[in-house]
């Protein structure tokens, strides 16, 4: 269902195949030893932005191919389809590019895009606290301008390349007294002094991608270092999210799919009762039922990816894809892995990793919960 869609061009399906090479070939074959570890290598970033996978809109002029969303949904389709999450170049190309391409400056760009496009520098936003979670109105990292630097103060938590980010793009408070309306967003080099990253945190699954603490304690950047503009940082971030969540959601969708392609061919090979597990009908009709669910779930992804294409994709047509695909998500692998039996509850098989993967698209970049506040505003 992946293939020969409608929204796709021949080039974008020959970049599928190419992109799926690479994963199946540098990602793959590594994935269990690095989840052991914790961490993917910088090597495999650097494999993966000389193959053209990091920053595929990025224009030529900043180092990148000047590709269009379309090539970012297939790659993100087969990063998804792959049946793991650790390889987080969603958060580096997706979005900490994303917000570079958008708000900076030319000289921004120049300084920061180049080496993410070939994965010199990995990128991370730091935007969770441990006690506002993602509500930026009550966030209290706060940067204070001295001079011609921001000097930043303040803790973040949960953030996704925590370890490898060699730049971060820190939500804070500018203007405390504003609220929402004196968040700015601020570029933090890895390497600056009062930078510190806390302990790698270990989660129930996405076990190789790196997740951690950040500390900020009186660390001084260049006012330069503002992408867009002072105080409007929430307006910002608003702005961008949508587009953010139609990418979880395709990302979503091709693990739900490689969820389900997996238990077809595990089911057609389990002999029980004397018979392959696939002749009984109740595999049949649970199979039928995703089927389904999934042939929708690709029509309406694709709808809005269209939508998002032409710039009318609303907010609550994001969060709604975002909704269905995730919970979508987990209740395929759920049902897969009930139809790998005893097999599915151990460790080392896959559906065994997309389930315990699969569980955080539901919460992260907005929860189940806020995407139905933010759909229930339109009614």
């Amino acid at each position: 269902m992946m293939e020969n869609r409608a929204i796709y061009e021949p080039e974008h399906e020959e970049l599928r195949r190419a992109v799926r090479k690479f994963f199946q070939a540098e990602l793959m074959p590594n994935i269990a030893k690095w989840e052991e570890d914790g961490i993917i290598p910088k090597e495999l970033w650097r494999k993966a932005g000389e193959m053209g996978i990091l920053c595929p809109t990025v224009s030529e002029e900043y180092g990148g191919a000047g590709g269009g969303f379309l090539h970012l949904s297939i790659i993100d389709e087969e990063l998804g389809y792959t049946g793991q999450s650790s390889f987080t170049i969603q958060t580096h190309t997706d979005i900490v590019a994303s917000y570079i391409e958008a708000l900076g400056t030319d000289e921004q760009k120049q300084r920061w895009l180049p080496r993410m496009v070939t994965g010199e520098m990995i990128g991370a936003i730091a935007m969770t606290e441990p006690h506002a979670g993602s509500d930026l109105k009550n966030i209290n990292t706060t940067a204070k301008r001295d001079g011609d630097d921001f000097v930043i103060k303040g803790q973040k938590t949960y953030i996704t390349n925590g370890i490898n980010a060699d730049l971060v793009i820190v939500v804070c408070k500018t203007a405390p007294e504003l609220g929402r309306n004196g968040v700015s967003l601020i570029v933090v080099d890895g390497t600056r002094p009062g930078f510190d990253r806390g302990k790698r945190l270990k989660k129930i699954g996405m076990k190789a991608s790196d997740t951690a603490e950040l500390f900020f304690d009186d660390v001084r950047v260049p006012v330069s270092n503002l992408l867009g503009t002072e105080n409007a940082g929430f307006k910002q971030v608003m702005h961008e999210i949508p587009k953010e969540r139609l990418s979880i959601a395709t990302i979503a969708m091709s693990s739900a799919q490689k969820a389900f392609d997996t238990t077809v061919e595990f089911v057609k090979d389990r002999i029980v009762f004397g018979k392959p597990l696939i002749e009984f009908q109740n595999t049949q009709f649970k199979l039928a039922e995703l089927k389904a669910h999934l042939t929708v779930g690709w029509a309406h992804l694709d709808h809005c990816i269209a939508r998002h294409i032409k710039g009318e994709l609303t907010s609550d047509e994001a969060a709604i894809a975002k909704l269905f695909n995730t919970e979508l998500q987990c209740r395929v692998v759920d049902e897969c892995l009930q139809l790998h039996g005893g097999w599915g509850y151990m460790a080392e098989t896959p559906i065994a990793r997309m389930y315990t993967d699969a569980r955080v698209r539901r919460i992260a970049g907005g929860s189940s919960e806020i995407m139905k506040m933010l759909i229930a505003r339109t009614l």
